[in-house]
């Protein structure tokens, strides 16, 4: 008969860990967490210095049944949840759900391991160790923190939008994020340049030789640039006639590093541009590799390591067995010569390793037939990135060449790859592509013959929408969230329509933009970024034992409480009374008025609810279409996105993301939009600009 139990969150690693133990083992899994703050109050009492009260999740009881007969069968209890914050809080749960801190004469032990291996779960069944209530404060705060934002703002959002809404702390700021990165989309104003390139004709060489305009050979402050047709004029004309004789030949080496192995943030950042996986994708299918996959002839195995980490730390065994690996299956030469991780900064917290394949034998082709078609490409990417970072640097043979014209140079350089090393194995999705133009032969003093040059117009481009990848980046360089945290905040704030995802890029919807000013104008310090950043760090501070996790709580909640009772009163004088239109009911004759829904604005009968009628809200901008000349109106795609389309749609097809003006563009006759304080032409080829006049 059993006398050890060993309690884990999931079935998946009851089925890996099983394995690995004897007879006298018995696994068993809680499914997660089992006790929370009710849902139906905030769960602390804020008079009796915040202590928190805890129940039973509904569904548990049977779970929890099933458990304790477990419990007395075994001398000896393991709670093995996950290696982290939420894990030691679980842990921490099931030994107050199970009272085992209560019952005599059995030994309750915490452990964890960062993979699920044989060797990983023994040698922690050997060094058994007491709950850390660090860790289990540092996560308990965390959930009453998000607790008091979610729970007291989240009515006043009801107030004021009707239904549907709720705040975040970490979701609030996301938003902002993603709502300032809109602002400053809609704000840019381009900037015409162009640019100015030289096609030269090489003897034995069926491509041409092309080099870029860098500006006068006198600049004193480098590369130039050229601002306007005018400006672009008179360059041609200074080159009219001259020769173009190379000045200078420059031939040195560049060396390029191996990339270090994953984190949670560079992992979900990596698959979405490389297999285009959304984060919530990315983390559940590492979740599976990590609990255990049946992997033909090797049974039920964790592929790779803890998956919510930020550290870049790798084992000593790890790094030895993956070196050793890259030596007999690549050369000496490709061995990476010393250590290869970053260096931690302090928001970076080193418990756990990197992401990494738990064996690195097990190579992607050997995997391949026992994995579904994503979890395989998911793993491959782990493997070969964490597979690179033990491997040499790649080298290249780089050539810069400046070529003078009368008064003015033009530069061009060319690089070829003279050693792969880590660049056999794994190419960074945004790695630009090497150029190979020919430059092997060119001495300085040769002459060069003009085939033609070539001008081309451009714009300066806006800041480029988030998409999933870049918000996890951002959120990481601020501070904000963590490796746990980033995917279920972006989830839950497309989830409550706040943004919508379109071709990866993340776009702020009305109702995204209501929430957002509400947040930025009655709780300022929730949504800014700052003030969160150092919330986090406290966080961390508790997790270190320097600061008492009530203390972080007695400092946050009474300036919330103070806030939310100044917006009750703000928010009552400034309720949204539904506004009578001059849209007639079609069912009863009434007047119709606006309503506020989840999705934004709508018509709806005020005879409500023995009229029932409602339709959408098209808000007229006093804009002439374009293209029919009817109105143009507000609209919203599918998934929520604001644009501006004309009221004969499907007659009409005009869109535009800019608000159009009334005004013609006085250079070309094309219609304007509005960019902060100017007005652009929609052509933009034209670029013409002006001030915005003010009504």
């Amino acid at each position: 008969m059993a006398n050890h139990l060993v309690i884990v969150e999931s079935p998946a690693k009851v089925k890996t860990i099983k394995k690995f133990l004897g007879a006298n083992y018995e696994v068993d899994a809680s499914g997660g967490h089992v006790r929370d703050l009710p849902k139906s109050q905030l769960g602390f009492d804020a008079e009796h210095d915040y202590e928190p009260k805890y129940i039973t999740i509904r569904g548990k009881g049977d779970i929890l049944a099933k458990l304790r007969k477990e419990v007395k069968k075994a001398d000896k209890i393991y709670l093995a949840t996950d290696p982290d914050r939420e894990g030691e809080a679980i842990s921490w749960h099931l030994m107050k759900a199970l009272k085992l801190d209560e019952v005599k004469g059995k030994d309750v032990y915490r452990i964890s391991f960062n993979e699920i291996t044989k060797n990983a779960v023994k040698a922690s069944l050997k060094s058994p160790r007491a709950l850390d209530m660090n860790l289990v404060n540092a996560q308990q705060t965390r959930r009453m923190l998000d607790r008091m934002v979610g729970y007291r703002i989240s009515p006043l959002l009801w107030a004021k939008v009707k239904r549907g809404l709720s705040a975040g702390r970490v979701q609030s700021v996301a938003l902002r994020m993603i709502c300032d990165r809109e602002d400053e989309i809609n704000a840019f104003i381009p900037e015409e340049y162009w640019n100015l390139e030289a096609f030269f004709q090489l003897k034995g060489s069926r491509k041409p030789l092309v080099a870029k305009y860098y500006g006068p050979r006198d600049a004193k402050n480098g590369k130039s640039t050229i601002h306007s047709r005018e400006e672009l004029d008179a360059v041609l004309k200074e080159l009219e006639d001259c020769s173009y004789e190379v000045e200078e030949v420059k031939r040195g080496e560049r060396v390029k590093k191996a990339p270090i192995p994953f984190t949670t943030s560079t992992l979900q950042q990596e698959a979405s541009k490389v297999l285009n996986f959304s984060t919530q994708k990315t983390m559940r299918l590492a979740q599976q590799l990590y609990e255990g996959v049946e992997v033909k002839g090797h049974g039920t195995i964790g592929l790779i390591t803890y998956l919510r980490t930020d550290s870049t730390r790798i084992a000593e065994e790890a790094d030895a067995a993956a070196r050793s690996f890259v030596k007999e299956h690549y050369g000496e030469d490709y061995v990476a010569a010393g250590e290869t991780a970053k260096k931690s900064s302090g928001k970076i917290q080193d418990a756990h390793e990197a992401i990494r394949p738990t064996d690195i034998s097990l190579t992607p082709v050997i995997v391949k037939e026992s994995l579904q078609r994503d979890l395989f490409r998911l793993y491959q990417l782990i493997w070969k990135r964490f597979t690179a970072s033990r491997m040499a640097p790649a080298v290249y043979e780089t050539t810069s060449v400046k070529i003078g014209a009368g008064n003015q140079m033009f530069t061009t350089s060319a690089s070829r790859l003279t050693f792969e090393g880590f660049m056999s194995v794994y190419v960074e999705s945004d790695d630009e592509d090497e150029k190979n133009q020919a430059l092997g032969n060119i001495e300085k003093g040769t002459l060069l013959t003009l085939d033609k040059l070539e001008p081309s117009q451009h714009f300066t481009q806006p800041p480029a929408h988030f998409t999933e990848a870049s918000l996890v980046k951002a959120m990481e360089e601020q501070g904000i969230g963590r490796p746990s945290t980033y995917a279920p905040t972006i989830t839950t704030i497309i989830a409550r329509r706040y943004v919508v995802k379109e071709n990866k890029n993340l776009y702020v919807t009305e109702l995204g933009e209501v929430v957002n000013r509400i947040m930025k104008t009655s709780f300022p310090s929730i949504v800014d970024l700052s003030f969160t950043a150092n919330m986090e760090s406290l966080l961390d501070r508790v997790e270190d034992g320097t600061v008492a996790w009530k203390t972080v709580i007695r400092n946050f909640y009474p300036d919330l409480d103070e806030a939310v009772k100044i917006a009750e009163k703000e928010l009552e004088s400034v309720k949204i009374e539904d506004e009578v239109t001059e849209e007639v009911c079609d069912l009863c004759g009434r007047n119709m008025v606006i309503k506020y829904g989840p999705h934004g604005k709508f018509l709806a009968c005020p005879g409500f609810p023995e009229c029932k009628n409602t339709k959408p809200y098209l808000e007229k901008i006093g804009v002439p279409c374009p293209k029919c000349g009817k109105e143009l109106v507000r609209k919203k795609t599918k998934k929520g996105r604001l644009y501006f389309g004309c009221e004969n749609n499907p007659e009409c097809d005009f869109l535009s993301w800019q608000k159009p003006s009334i005004q013609k563009c006085p250079s070309c006759g094309s219609y304007m939009v509005e960019k902060g304080n100017k007005l652009l032409c929609a052509n933009e080829s034209c670029g013409y600009r002006m001030d915005k006049k003010e009504d």
